[in-house]
């Protein structure tokens, strides 16, 4: 027999916050989509960047990567100089879901984050909603990154949350599998309404 579901943890970059380094380069290299993903791609890479959401110095990751890449060093420097352009805003069809679910009493509702420690206090000074939570645990702060199991338990024990009575939000697949692997029941986003409609179905 399904339990009842308690508590919700929200991931936020995605889901609720847009956040995308294309914000800024786009503007950098003049609207050149190309030229934009390869340097995404090939230089200020995605596993580049989430080595800092996993505690690494900013300015640490900086300097190794324009000393591996000096000709693109300006460019380089501009990933953190600017990150808070990369940070566009909320998504709000999503904060309303996490509005509602707080008004409603029903549950208790955390945030578990890949984020750099250096630049989350950027968040919780422009986003109001980030007050609703009961709790957050960001990975740059614990030095430890999903989808890593240990991160997931972590949250479970700091927060002393029953996995089988708690569901887990994250859009990326390798997080969702994560939080599986702990026990926690896991919704993929893809968009608000599809994420309304999961709710929904089971009777959240």
């Amino acid at each position: 027999m399904t339990q009842k579901i308690e508590t919700i943890i929200f991931d936020l970059g995605g889901v609720l916050v847009d956040w995308n380094p294309k914000y800024v380069y786009n503007e950098v290299f003049e609207g050149d989509t190309e030229k934009v993903d390869w340097f995404l791609n090939n230089i200020c890479t995605s596993d580049w960047n989430i080595q800092q959401d996993a505690g690494k110095l900013m300015s640490v990751a900086t300097e190794e990567l324009v000393a591996k890449y000096p000709e693109y060093e300006d460019w380089i420097r501009l990933f953190y100089d600017r990150w808070e352009d990369m940070l566009k805003g909320d998504i709000p069809e999503t904060v309303a879901i996490l509005k509602n679910l707080k008004a409603s009493n029903k549950y208790r509702i955390y945030a578990l984050t890949n984020w750099s420690a250096e630049t989350f206090h950027i968040a919780l000074e422009r986003f109001d909603f980030l007050q609703l939570f009961e709790g957050i645990l960001v990975s740059g702060a614990e030095k430890m990154i999903k989808p890593n199991k240990d991160i997931y338990e972590l949250c479970l024990n700091r927060f002393n949350i029953n996995p089988q009575k708690a569901i887990f939000i994250d859009d990326n697949e390798a997080n969702v599998l994560g939080a599986e692997s702990v026990g926690l029941k896991a919704i993929r986003f893809t968009s608000a309404a599809q994420l309304k409609t999961d709710l929904e179905k089971l009777s959240l």
